[in-house]
């Protein structure tokens, strides 16, 4: 695989940070802390775009009490659930308090190895490195059905991510395929819109309460996001480690929206769609539905094709425990689902894990100089 960079001479920096959302700034915000040098590379424009880009209506389940980062509360009351774009500005101003070094527009295109030292080509930078976090979460390629193709091109097909709001739908009715958070709250946002809905696909559960009462606010909520989802469901507890393949497989359970909530807006909850009869969507019951839109919340890839190292698994997962990857000295994630603990890829849980790998970078002996090497 070629670089973009040509022969230019490496910038030689200790650790690379790739992401700058949550995760990536919660690292740098550990390692600088520690002293350690960094530079942390973002793609986007700017500093909490990954937010931005989502659909409009969107606001983060967690209450703003649980949305600061460490060193720097969520300016927000604390039973407020921010928007997305509220959660964007928060990191930008984030990154700019706390001087962390970002470099956005910088989309990576390969990191390997050379020796003990890791490559990175970026644009058109090329940086040597000592450590290498990659702080992305699992939500970075779109995951269409193969059934996509075989539709009538007449039906709009959108997958979750570039959803932003209704108006980008036909008049007709709406199949949302998967039932998880992203289709719940978007079957919802349609179904009270106006359009027939239809959300398909196996329920994911429910979290069997409301946020929005006394008890859910003051008891339930610091229960769930401080307590089960950040202590007790864990790698290192047996509940954890038995819960961990099904959470990973198959999504949380629903958080906000709930079944009934869906019922009482006019959704009808249907099976999976398996199948394309006559260019129309086909369920598993053999029913045909003639809808003229879909929303494709069936989830994402990890998109690390760019990441030219040995350490995937055959399904294509890396192969890390607390984000470590132990056949890559140097090498680390943050932020991934479930990489802890239930709480790993969410805002209220991900400053444990960069600490914990911010800790496991510093440990290791800087950067030597090239004129070091023998």
């Amino acid at each position: 695989m070629s670089t973009s960079v040509g022969t230019a001479e490496p910038e030689q920096i200790d650790t690379v940070i790739i992401g700058a959302g949550q995760a990536g700034l919660s690292v740098g915000y550990h390692l600088a802390q520690r002293q350690r040098e960094l530079v942390i590379l973002d793609g986007n424009a700017r500093v909490g775009d990954a937010w931005r880009t989502r659909w409009d209506s969107l606001r983060l389940f967690t209450p703003a009490r649980f949305d600061g980062l460490d060193g720097m509360p969520f300016p927000a009351p604390r039973d407020y659930c921010p928007t997305k774009d509220e959660m964007a500005d928060y990191l930008e101003a984030y990154a700019r308090h706390f001087g962390l070094p970002v470099r956005t527009s910088t989309r990576v295109d390969r990191v390997w190895r050379e020796g003990a030292r890791y490559m990175i080509s970026a644009e058109n930078t090329l940086i040597e490195a000592r450590n290498v976090v990659i702080a992305m979460g699992n939500f970075q390629t779109s995951r269409v059905s193969g059934l996509a193709s075989g539709l009538s091109a007449d039906i709009v097909q959108l997958h979750a991510r570039d959803y932003r709001n209704p108006g980008q739908l036909r008049e007709g009715s709406v199949l949302i395929v998967g039932a998880g958070n992203s289709g719940a709250e978007i079957g919802l946002e349609t179904a009270r819109g106006g359009w027939p809905t239809f959300v398909s696909g196996p329920s994911t559960g429910e979290i069997p309460f409301s946020f929005a009462s006394r008890a859910g606010r003051h008891v339930l909520s610091p229960l769930l996001f401080r307590g089960v989802f950040h202590r007790v469901l864990t790698i290192d507890t047996p509940i954890g480690r038995k819960l961990r393949p099904k959470f990973l497989r198959r999504g949380t359970p629903l958080i906000r929206t709930k079944e009934h909530t869906l019922a009482a807006a006019g959704a009808t909850r249907v099976g999976r769609t398996v199948g394309v009869r006559d260019g129309k969507p086909m369920l598993d019951d053999g029913r045909v539905l003639d809808v003229a839109n879909i929303v494709w919340c069936t989830g994402f890839d990890p998109g690390l094709s760019w990441l030219d190292l040995p350490i995937f698994d055959a399904q294509g997962e890396p192969l890390q425990t607390r984000g470590i990857v132990a056949s890559e000295p140097g090498v680390f994630f943050v932020g991934r689902h479930f990489q802890y603990a239930m709480s790993s890829g969410m805002v209220h849980g991900v400053g444990r894990d960069a600490e914990f790998i911010a800790r496991a970078v510093a440990a290791r002996a800087p950067l030597p100089s090239r004129q070091a090497v023998t």
